[in-house]
């Protein structure tokens, strides 16, 4: 008997230790476009080097409600929002079986316009967490916190209620940003900075009637430009820099969008930034500086229109899912268009990037290994990973990635 539990405990001990190695955490996706809100993973972080089912295995999948929020992760968990009836869900799943810890769930089903039904009304802000709270954005303008460990409410806020601001009309659809101790998103007709630890409002500046632009699409960013740290918040009509101590618009400029379609988060380069909209152009503005004030001067622009899917710009490039649902590459020197994919794609992509290459989810359930090739469009790799839709972004963490279909969480796992 003695024999037996010694040996069992060896076969706990090496089983634990395998799991340790095969699962590497080192590289938390815990935001959206992840851990630089840009879509790039940590510098050094481990990353697949082929799509074959070999390599790049199923570990688990798990049905889940509807909804359109991408995956966050800590060290241990992945989370998920979901619309469940009338109701919004948060689950909390363990990485590395699948296995549920806990959910946590409100009241807060809406309908969006009828033009917009056949994308459903389901969840669409995806969560931020700051290594201890989850911070999640519900339809009806809530933002709640939860104890990412347990998945009990520390504090919700209704920001109808706070501002007495009508409801949005594609609900809350702002990713919430943590940043400085604080939390900064586009809710309750306008753009908010927050105590990270009681919700309380410290200001409240970008503010609007709430119209027919007043439920905003893009999430903001932190950047520093011409030596002034400040927020990047494209809104329904305008790119805006806001400063984080008091809310002062630093600079505003336009942004022409069929009906206000502003949906891309801004991409900062250096002193410059770059947006693209439904409906108008993509653009580049360079952040120039006087003794007292900034000012925003468009630097080029290109008639190629993004829509919803986010870019990658690495080393001098712009490489952007379009509108008409074909991949361009765009030079961010002169905006000049390098080429154009001959092949068409979704209505949607997700793209992530290394610094090397690009990994790319289709829509229709498709993962891309794309060579980012300023002369050419190249896919190295290509792997059909779903039947299912798959609408939201994709998160690579450690050596996992996780998809989100539309009713279902799925892990994959890759080996060297």
């Amino acid at each position: 008997m003695k024999i037996f539990f010694h040996f069992l405990t060896l076969v706990l001990f090496f089983t634990s230790v395998h799991a340790e190695q095969t699962i590497n955490h080192s590289d938390n996706w815990n935001q959206w476009r992840g851990p630089t809100r840009d879509g790039f993973v940590a510098e050094g972080a481990p990353w697949p080097s082929t799509l074959s089912e070999k390599k790049l295995s199923l570990s688990w999948r798990q049905k889940i409600g509807k909804g359109y929020p991408g995956p966050i992760t800590s060290d241990t968990l992945v989370f998920t929002v979901e619309t469940k009836g009338k109701n919004e869900v948060v689950r909390a799943f363990d990485r590395s079986n699948g296995k549920q810890k806990w959910e946590a769930e409100w009241k807060g089903s809406m309908s969006v316009p009828f033009f917009a039904w056949k994308n459903g009304s389901w969840v669409r802000s995806t969560p931020v967490f700051d290594g201890e709270n989850l911070y999640v954005g519900g339809m009806r303008d809530y933002l709640v916190c939860l104890d990412a460990r347990s998945g009990k409410t520390k504090w919700k806020v209704d920001f109808m209620e706070r501002h007495d601001s009508p409801l949005p009309a594609f609900g809350f659809v702002c990713s919430p940003l943590v940043h400085d101790g604080h939390l900064y998103v586009q809710a309750g007709s306008g753009f908010s900075k927050l105590e990270r630890e009681t919700g309380k409002s410290v200001w409240r500046t970008l503010i609007h009637k709430g119209d027919k632009y007043g439920s905003a699409f893009s999430s903001p960013v932190t950047a520093t430009l011409c030596g002034v740290e400040q927020l990047v918040v494209q809104t329904r009509t305008d790119l805006t820099g806001v400063h984080p101590a008091d809310g002062k618009v630093l600079w505003k400029k336009p942004v022409k969008a069929y009906r206000g379609m502003n949906i891309l988060t801004p991409t900062v380069l250096n002193n410059s930034i770059f947006t693209s909209s439904y409906g108008g152009k993509s653009l580049l503005f360079n952040v120039q500086k006087d003794e007292k004030n900034q000012e925003l001067v468009q630097s080029w622009e290109n008639r190629q229109e993004g829509y919803m899917s986010g870019p990658i710009v690495l080393d001098g490039y712009c490489y952007i899912h379009l509108r008409k649902q074909r991949i361009t590459c765009l030079d961010m020197k002169n905006g000049e268009t390098r080429w154009i994919s001959s092949e068409s794609f979704g209505k949607y992509m997700s793209m992530v990037s290394n610094g090397n290459e690009i990994l790319a989810l289709d829509e229709d359930g498709t993962l891309y290994l794309i060579d980012p090739n300023p002369e050419k469009f190249v896919i190295k790799e290509r792997r059909k990973i779903s039947e299912s839709p798959t609408w939201a972004h994709l998160a690579v963490s450690g050596n996992q990635l996780f998809v989100r279909e539309l009713e279902a969480l799925v892990c994959y796992q890759w080996t060297d």
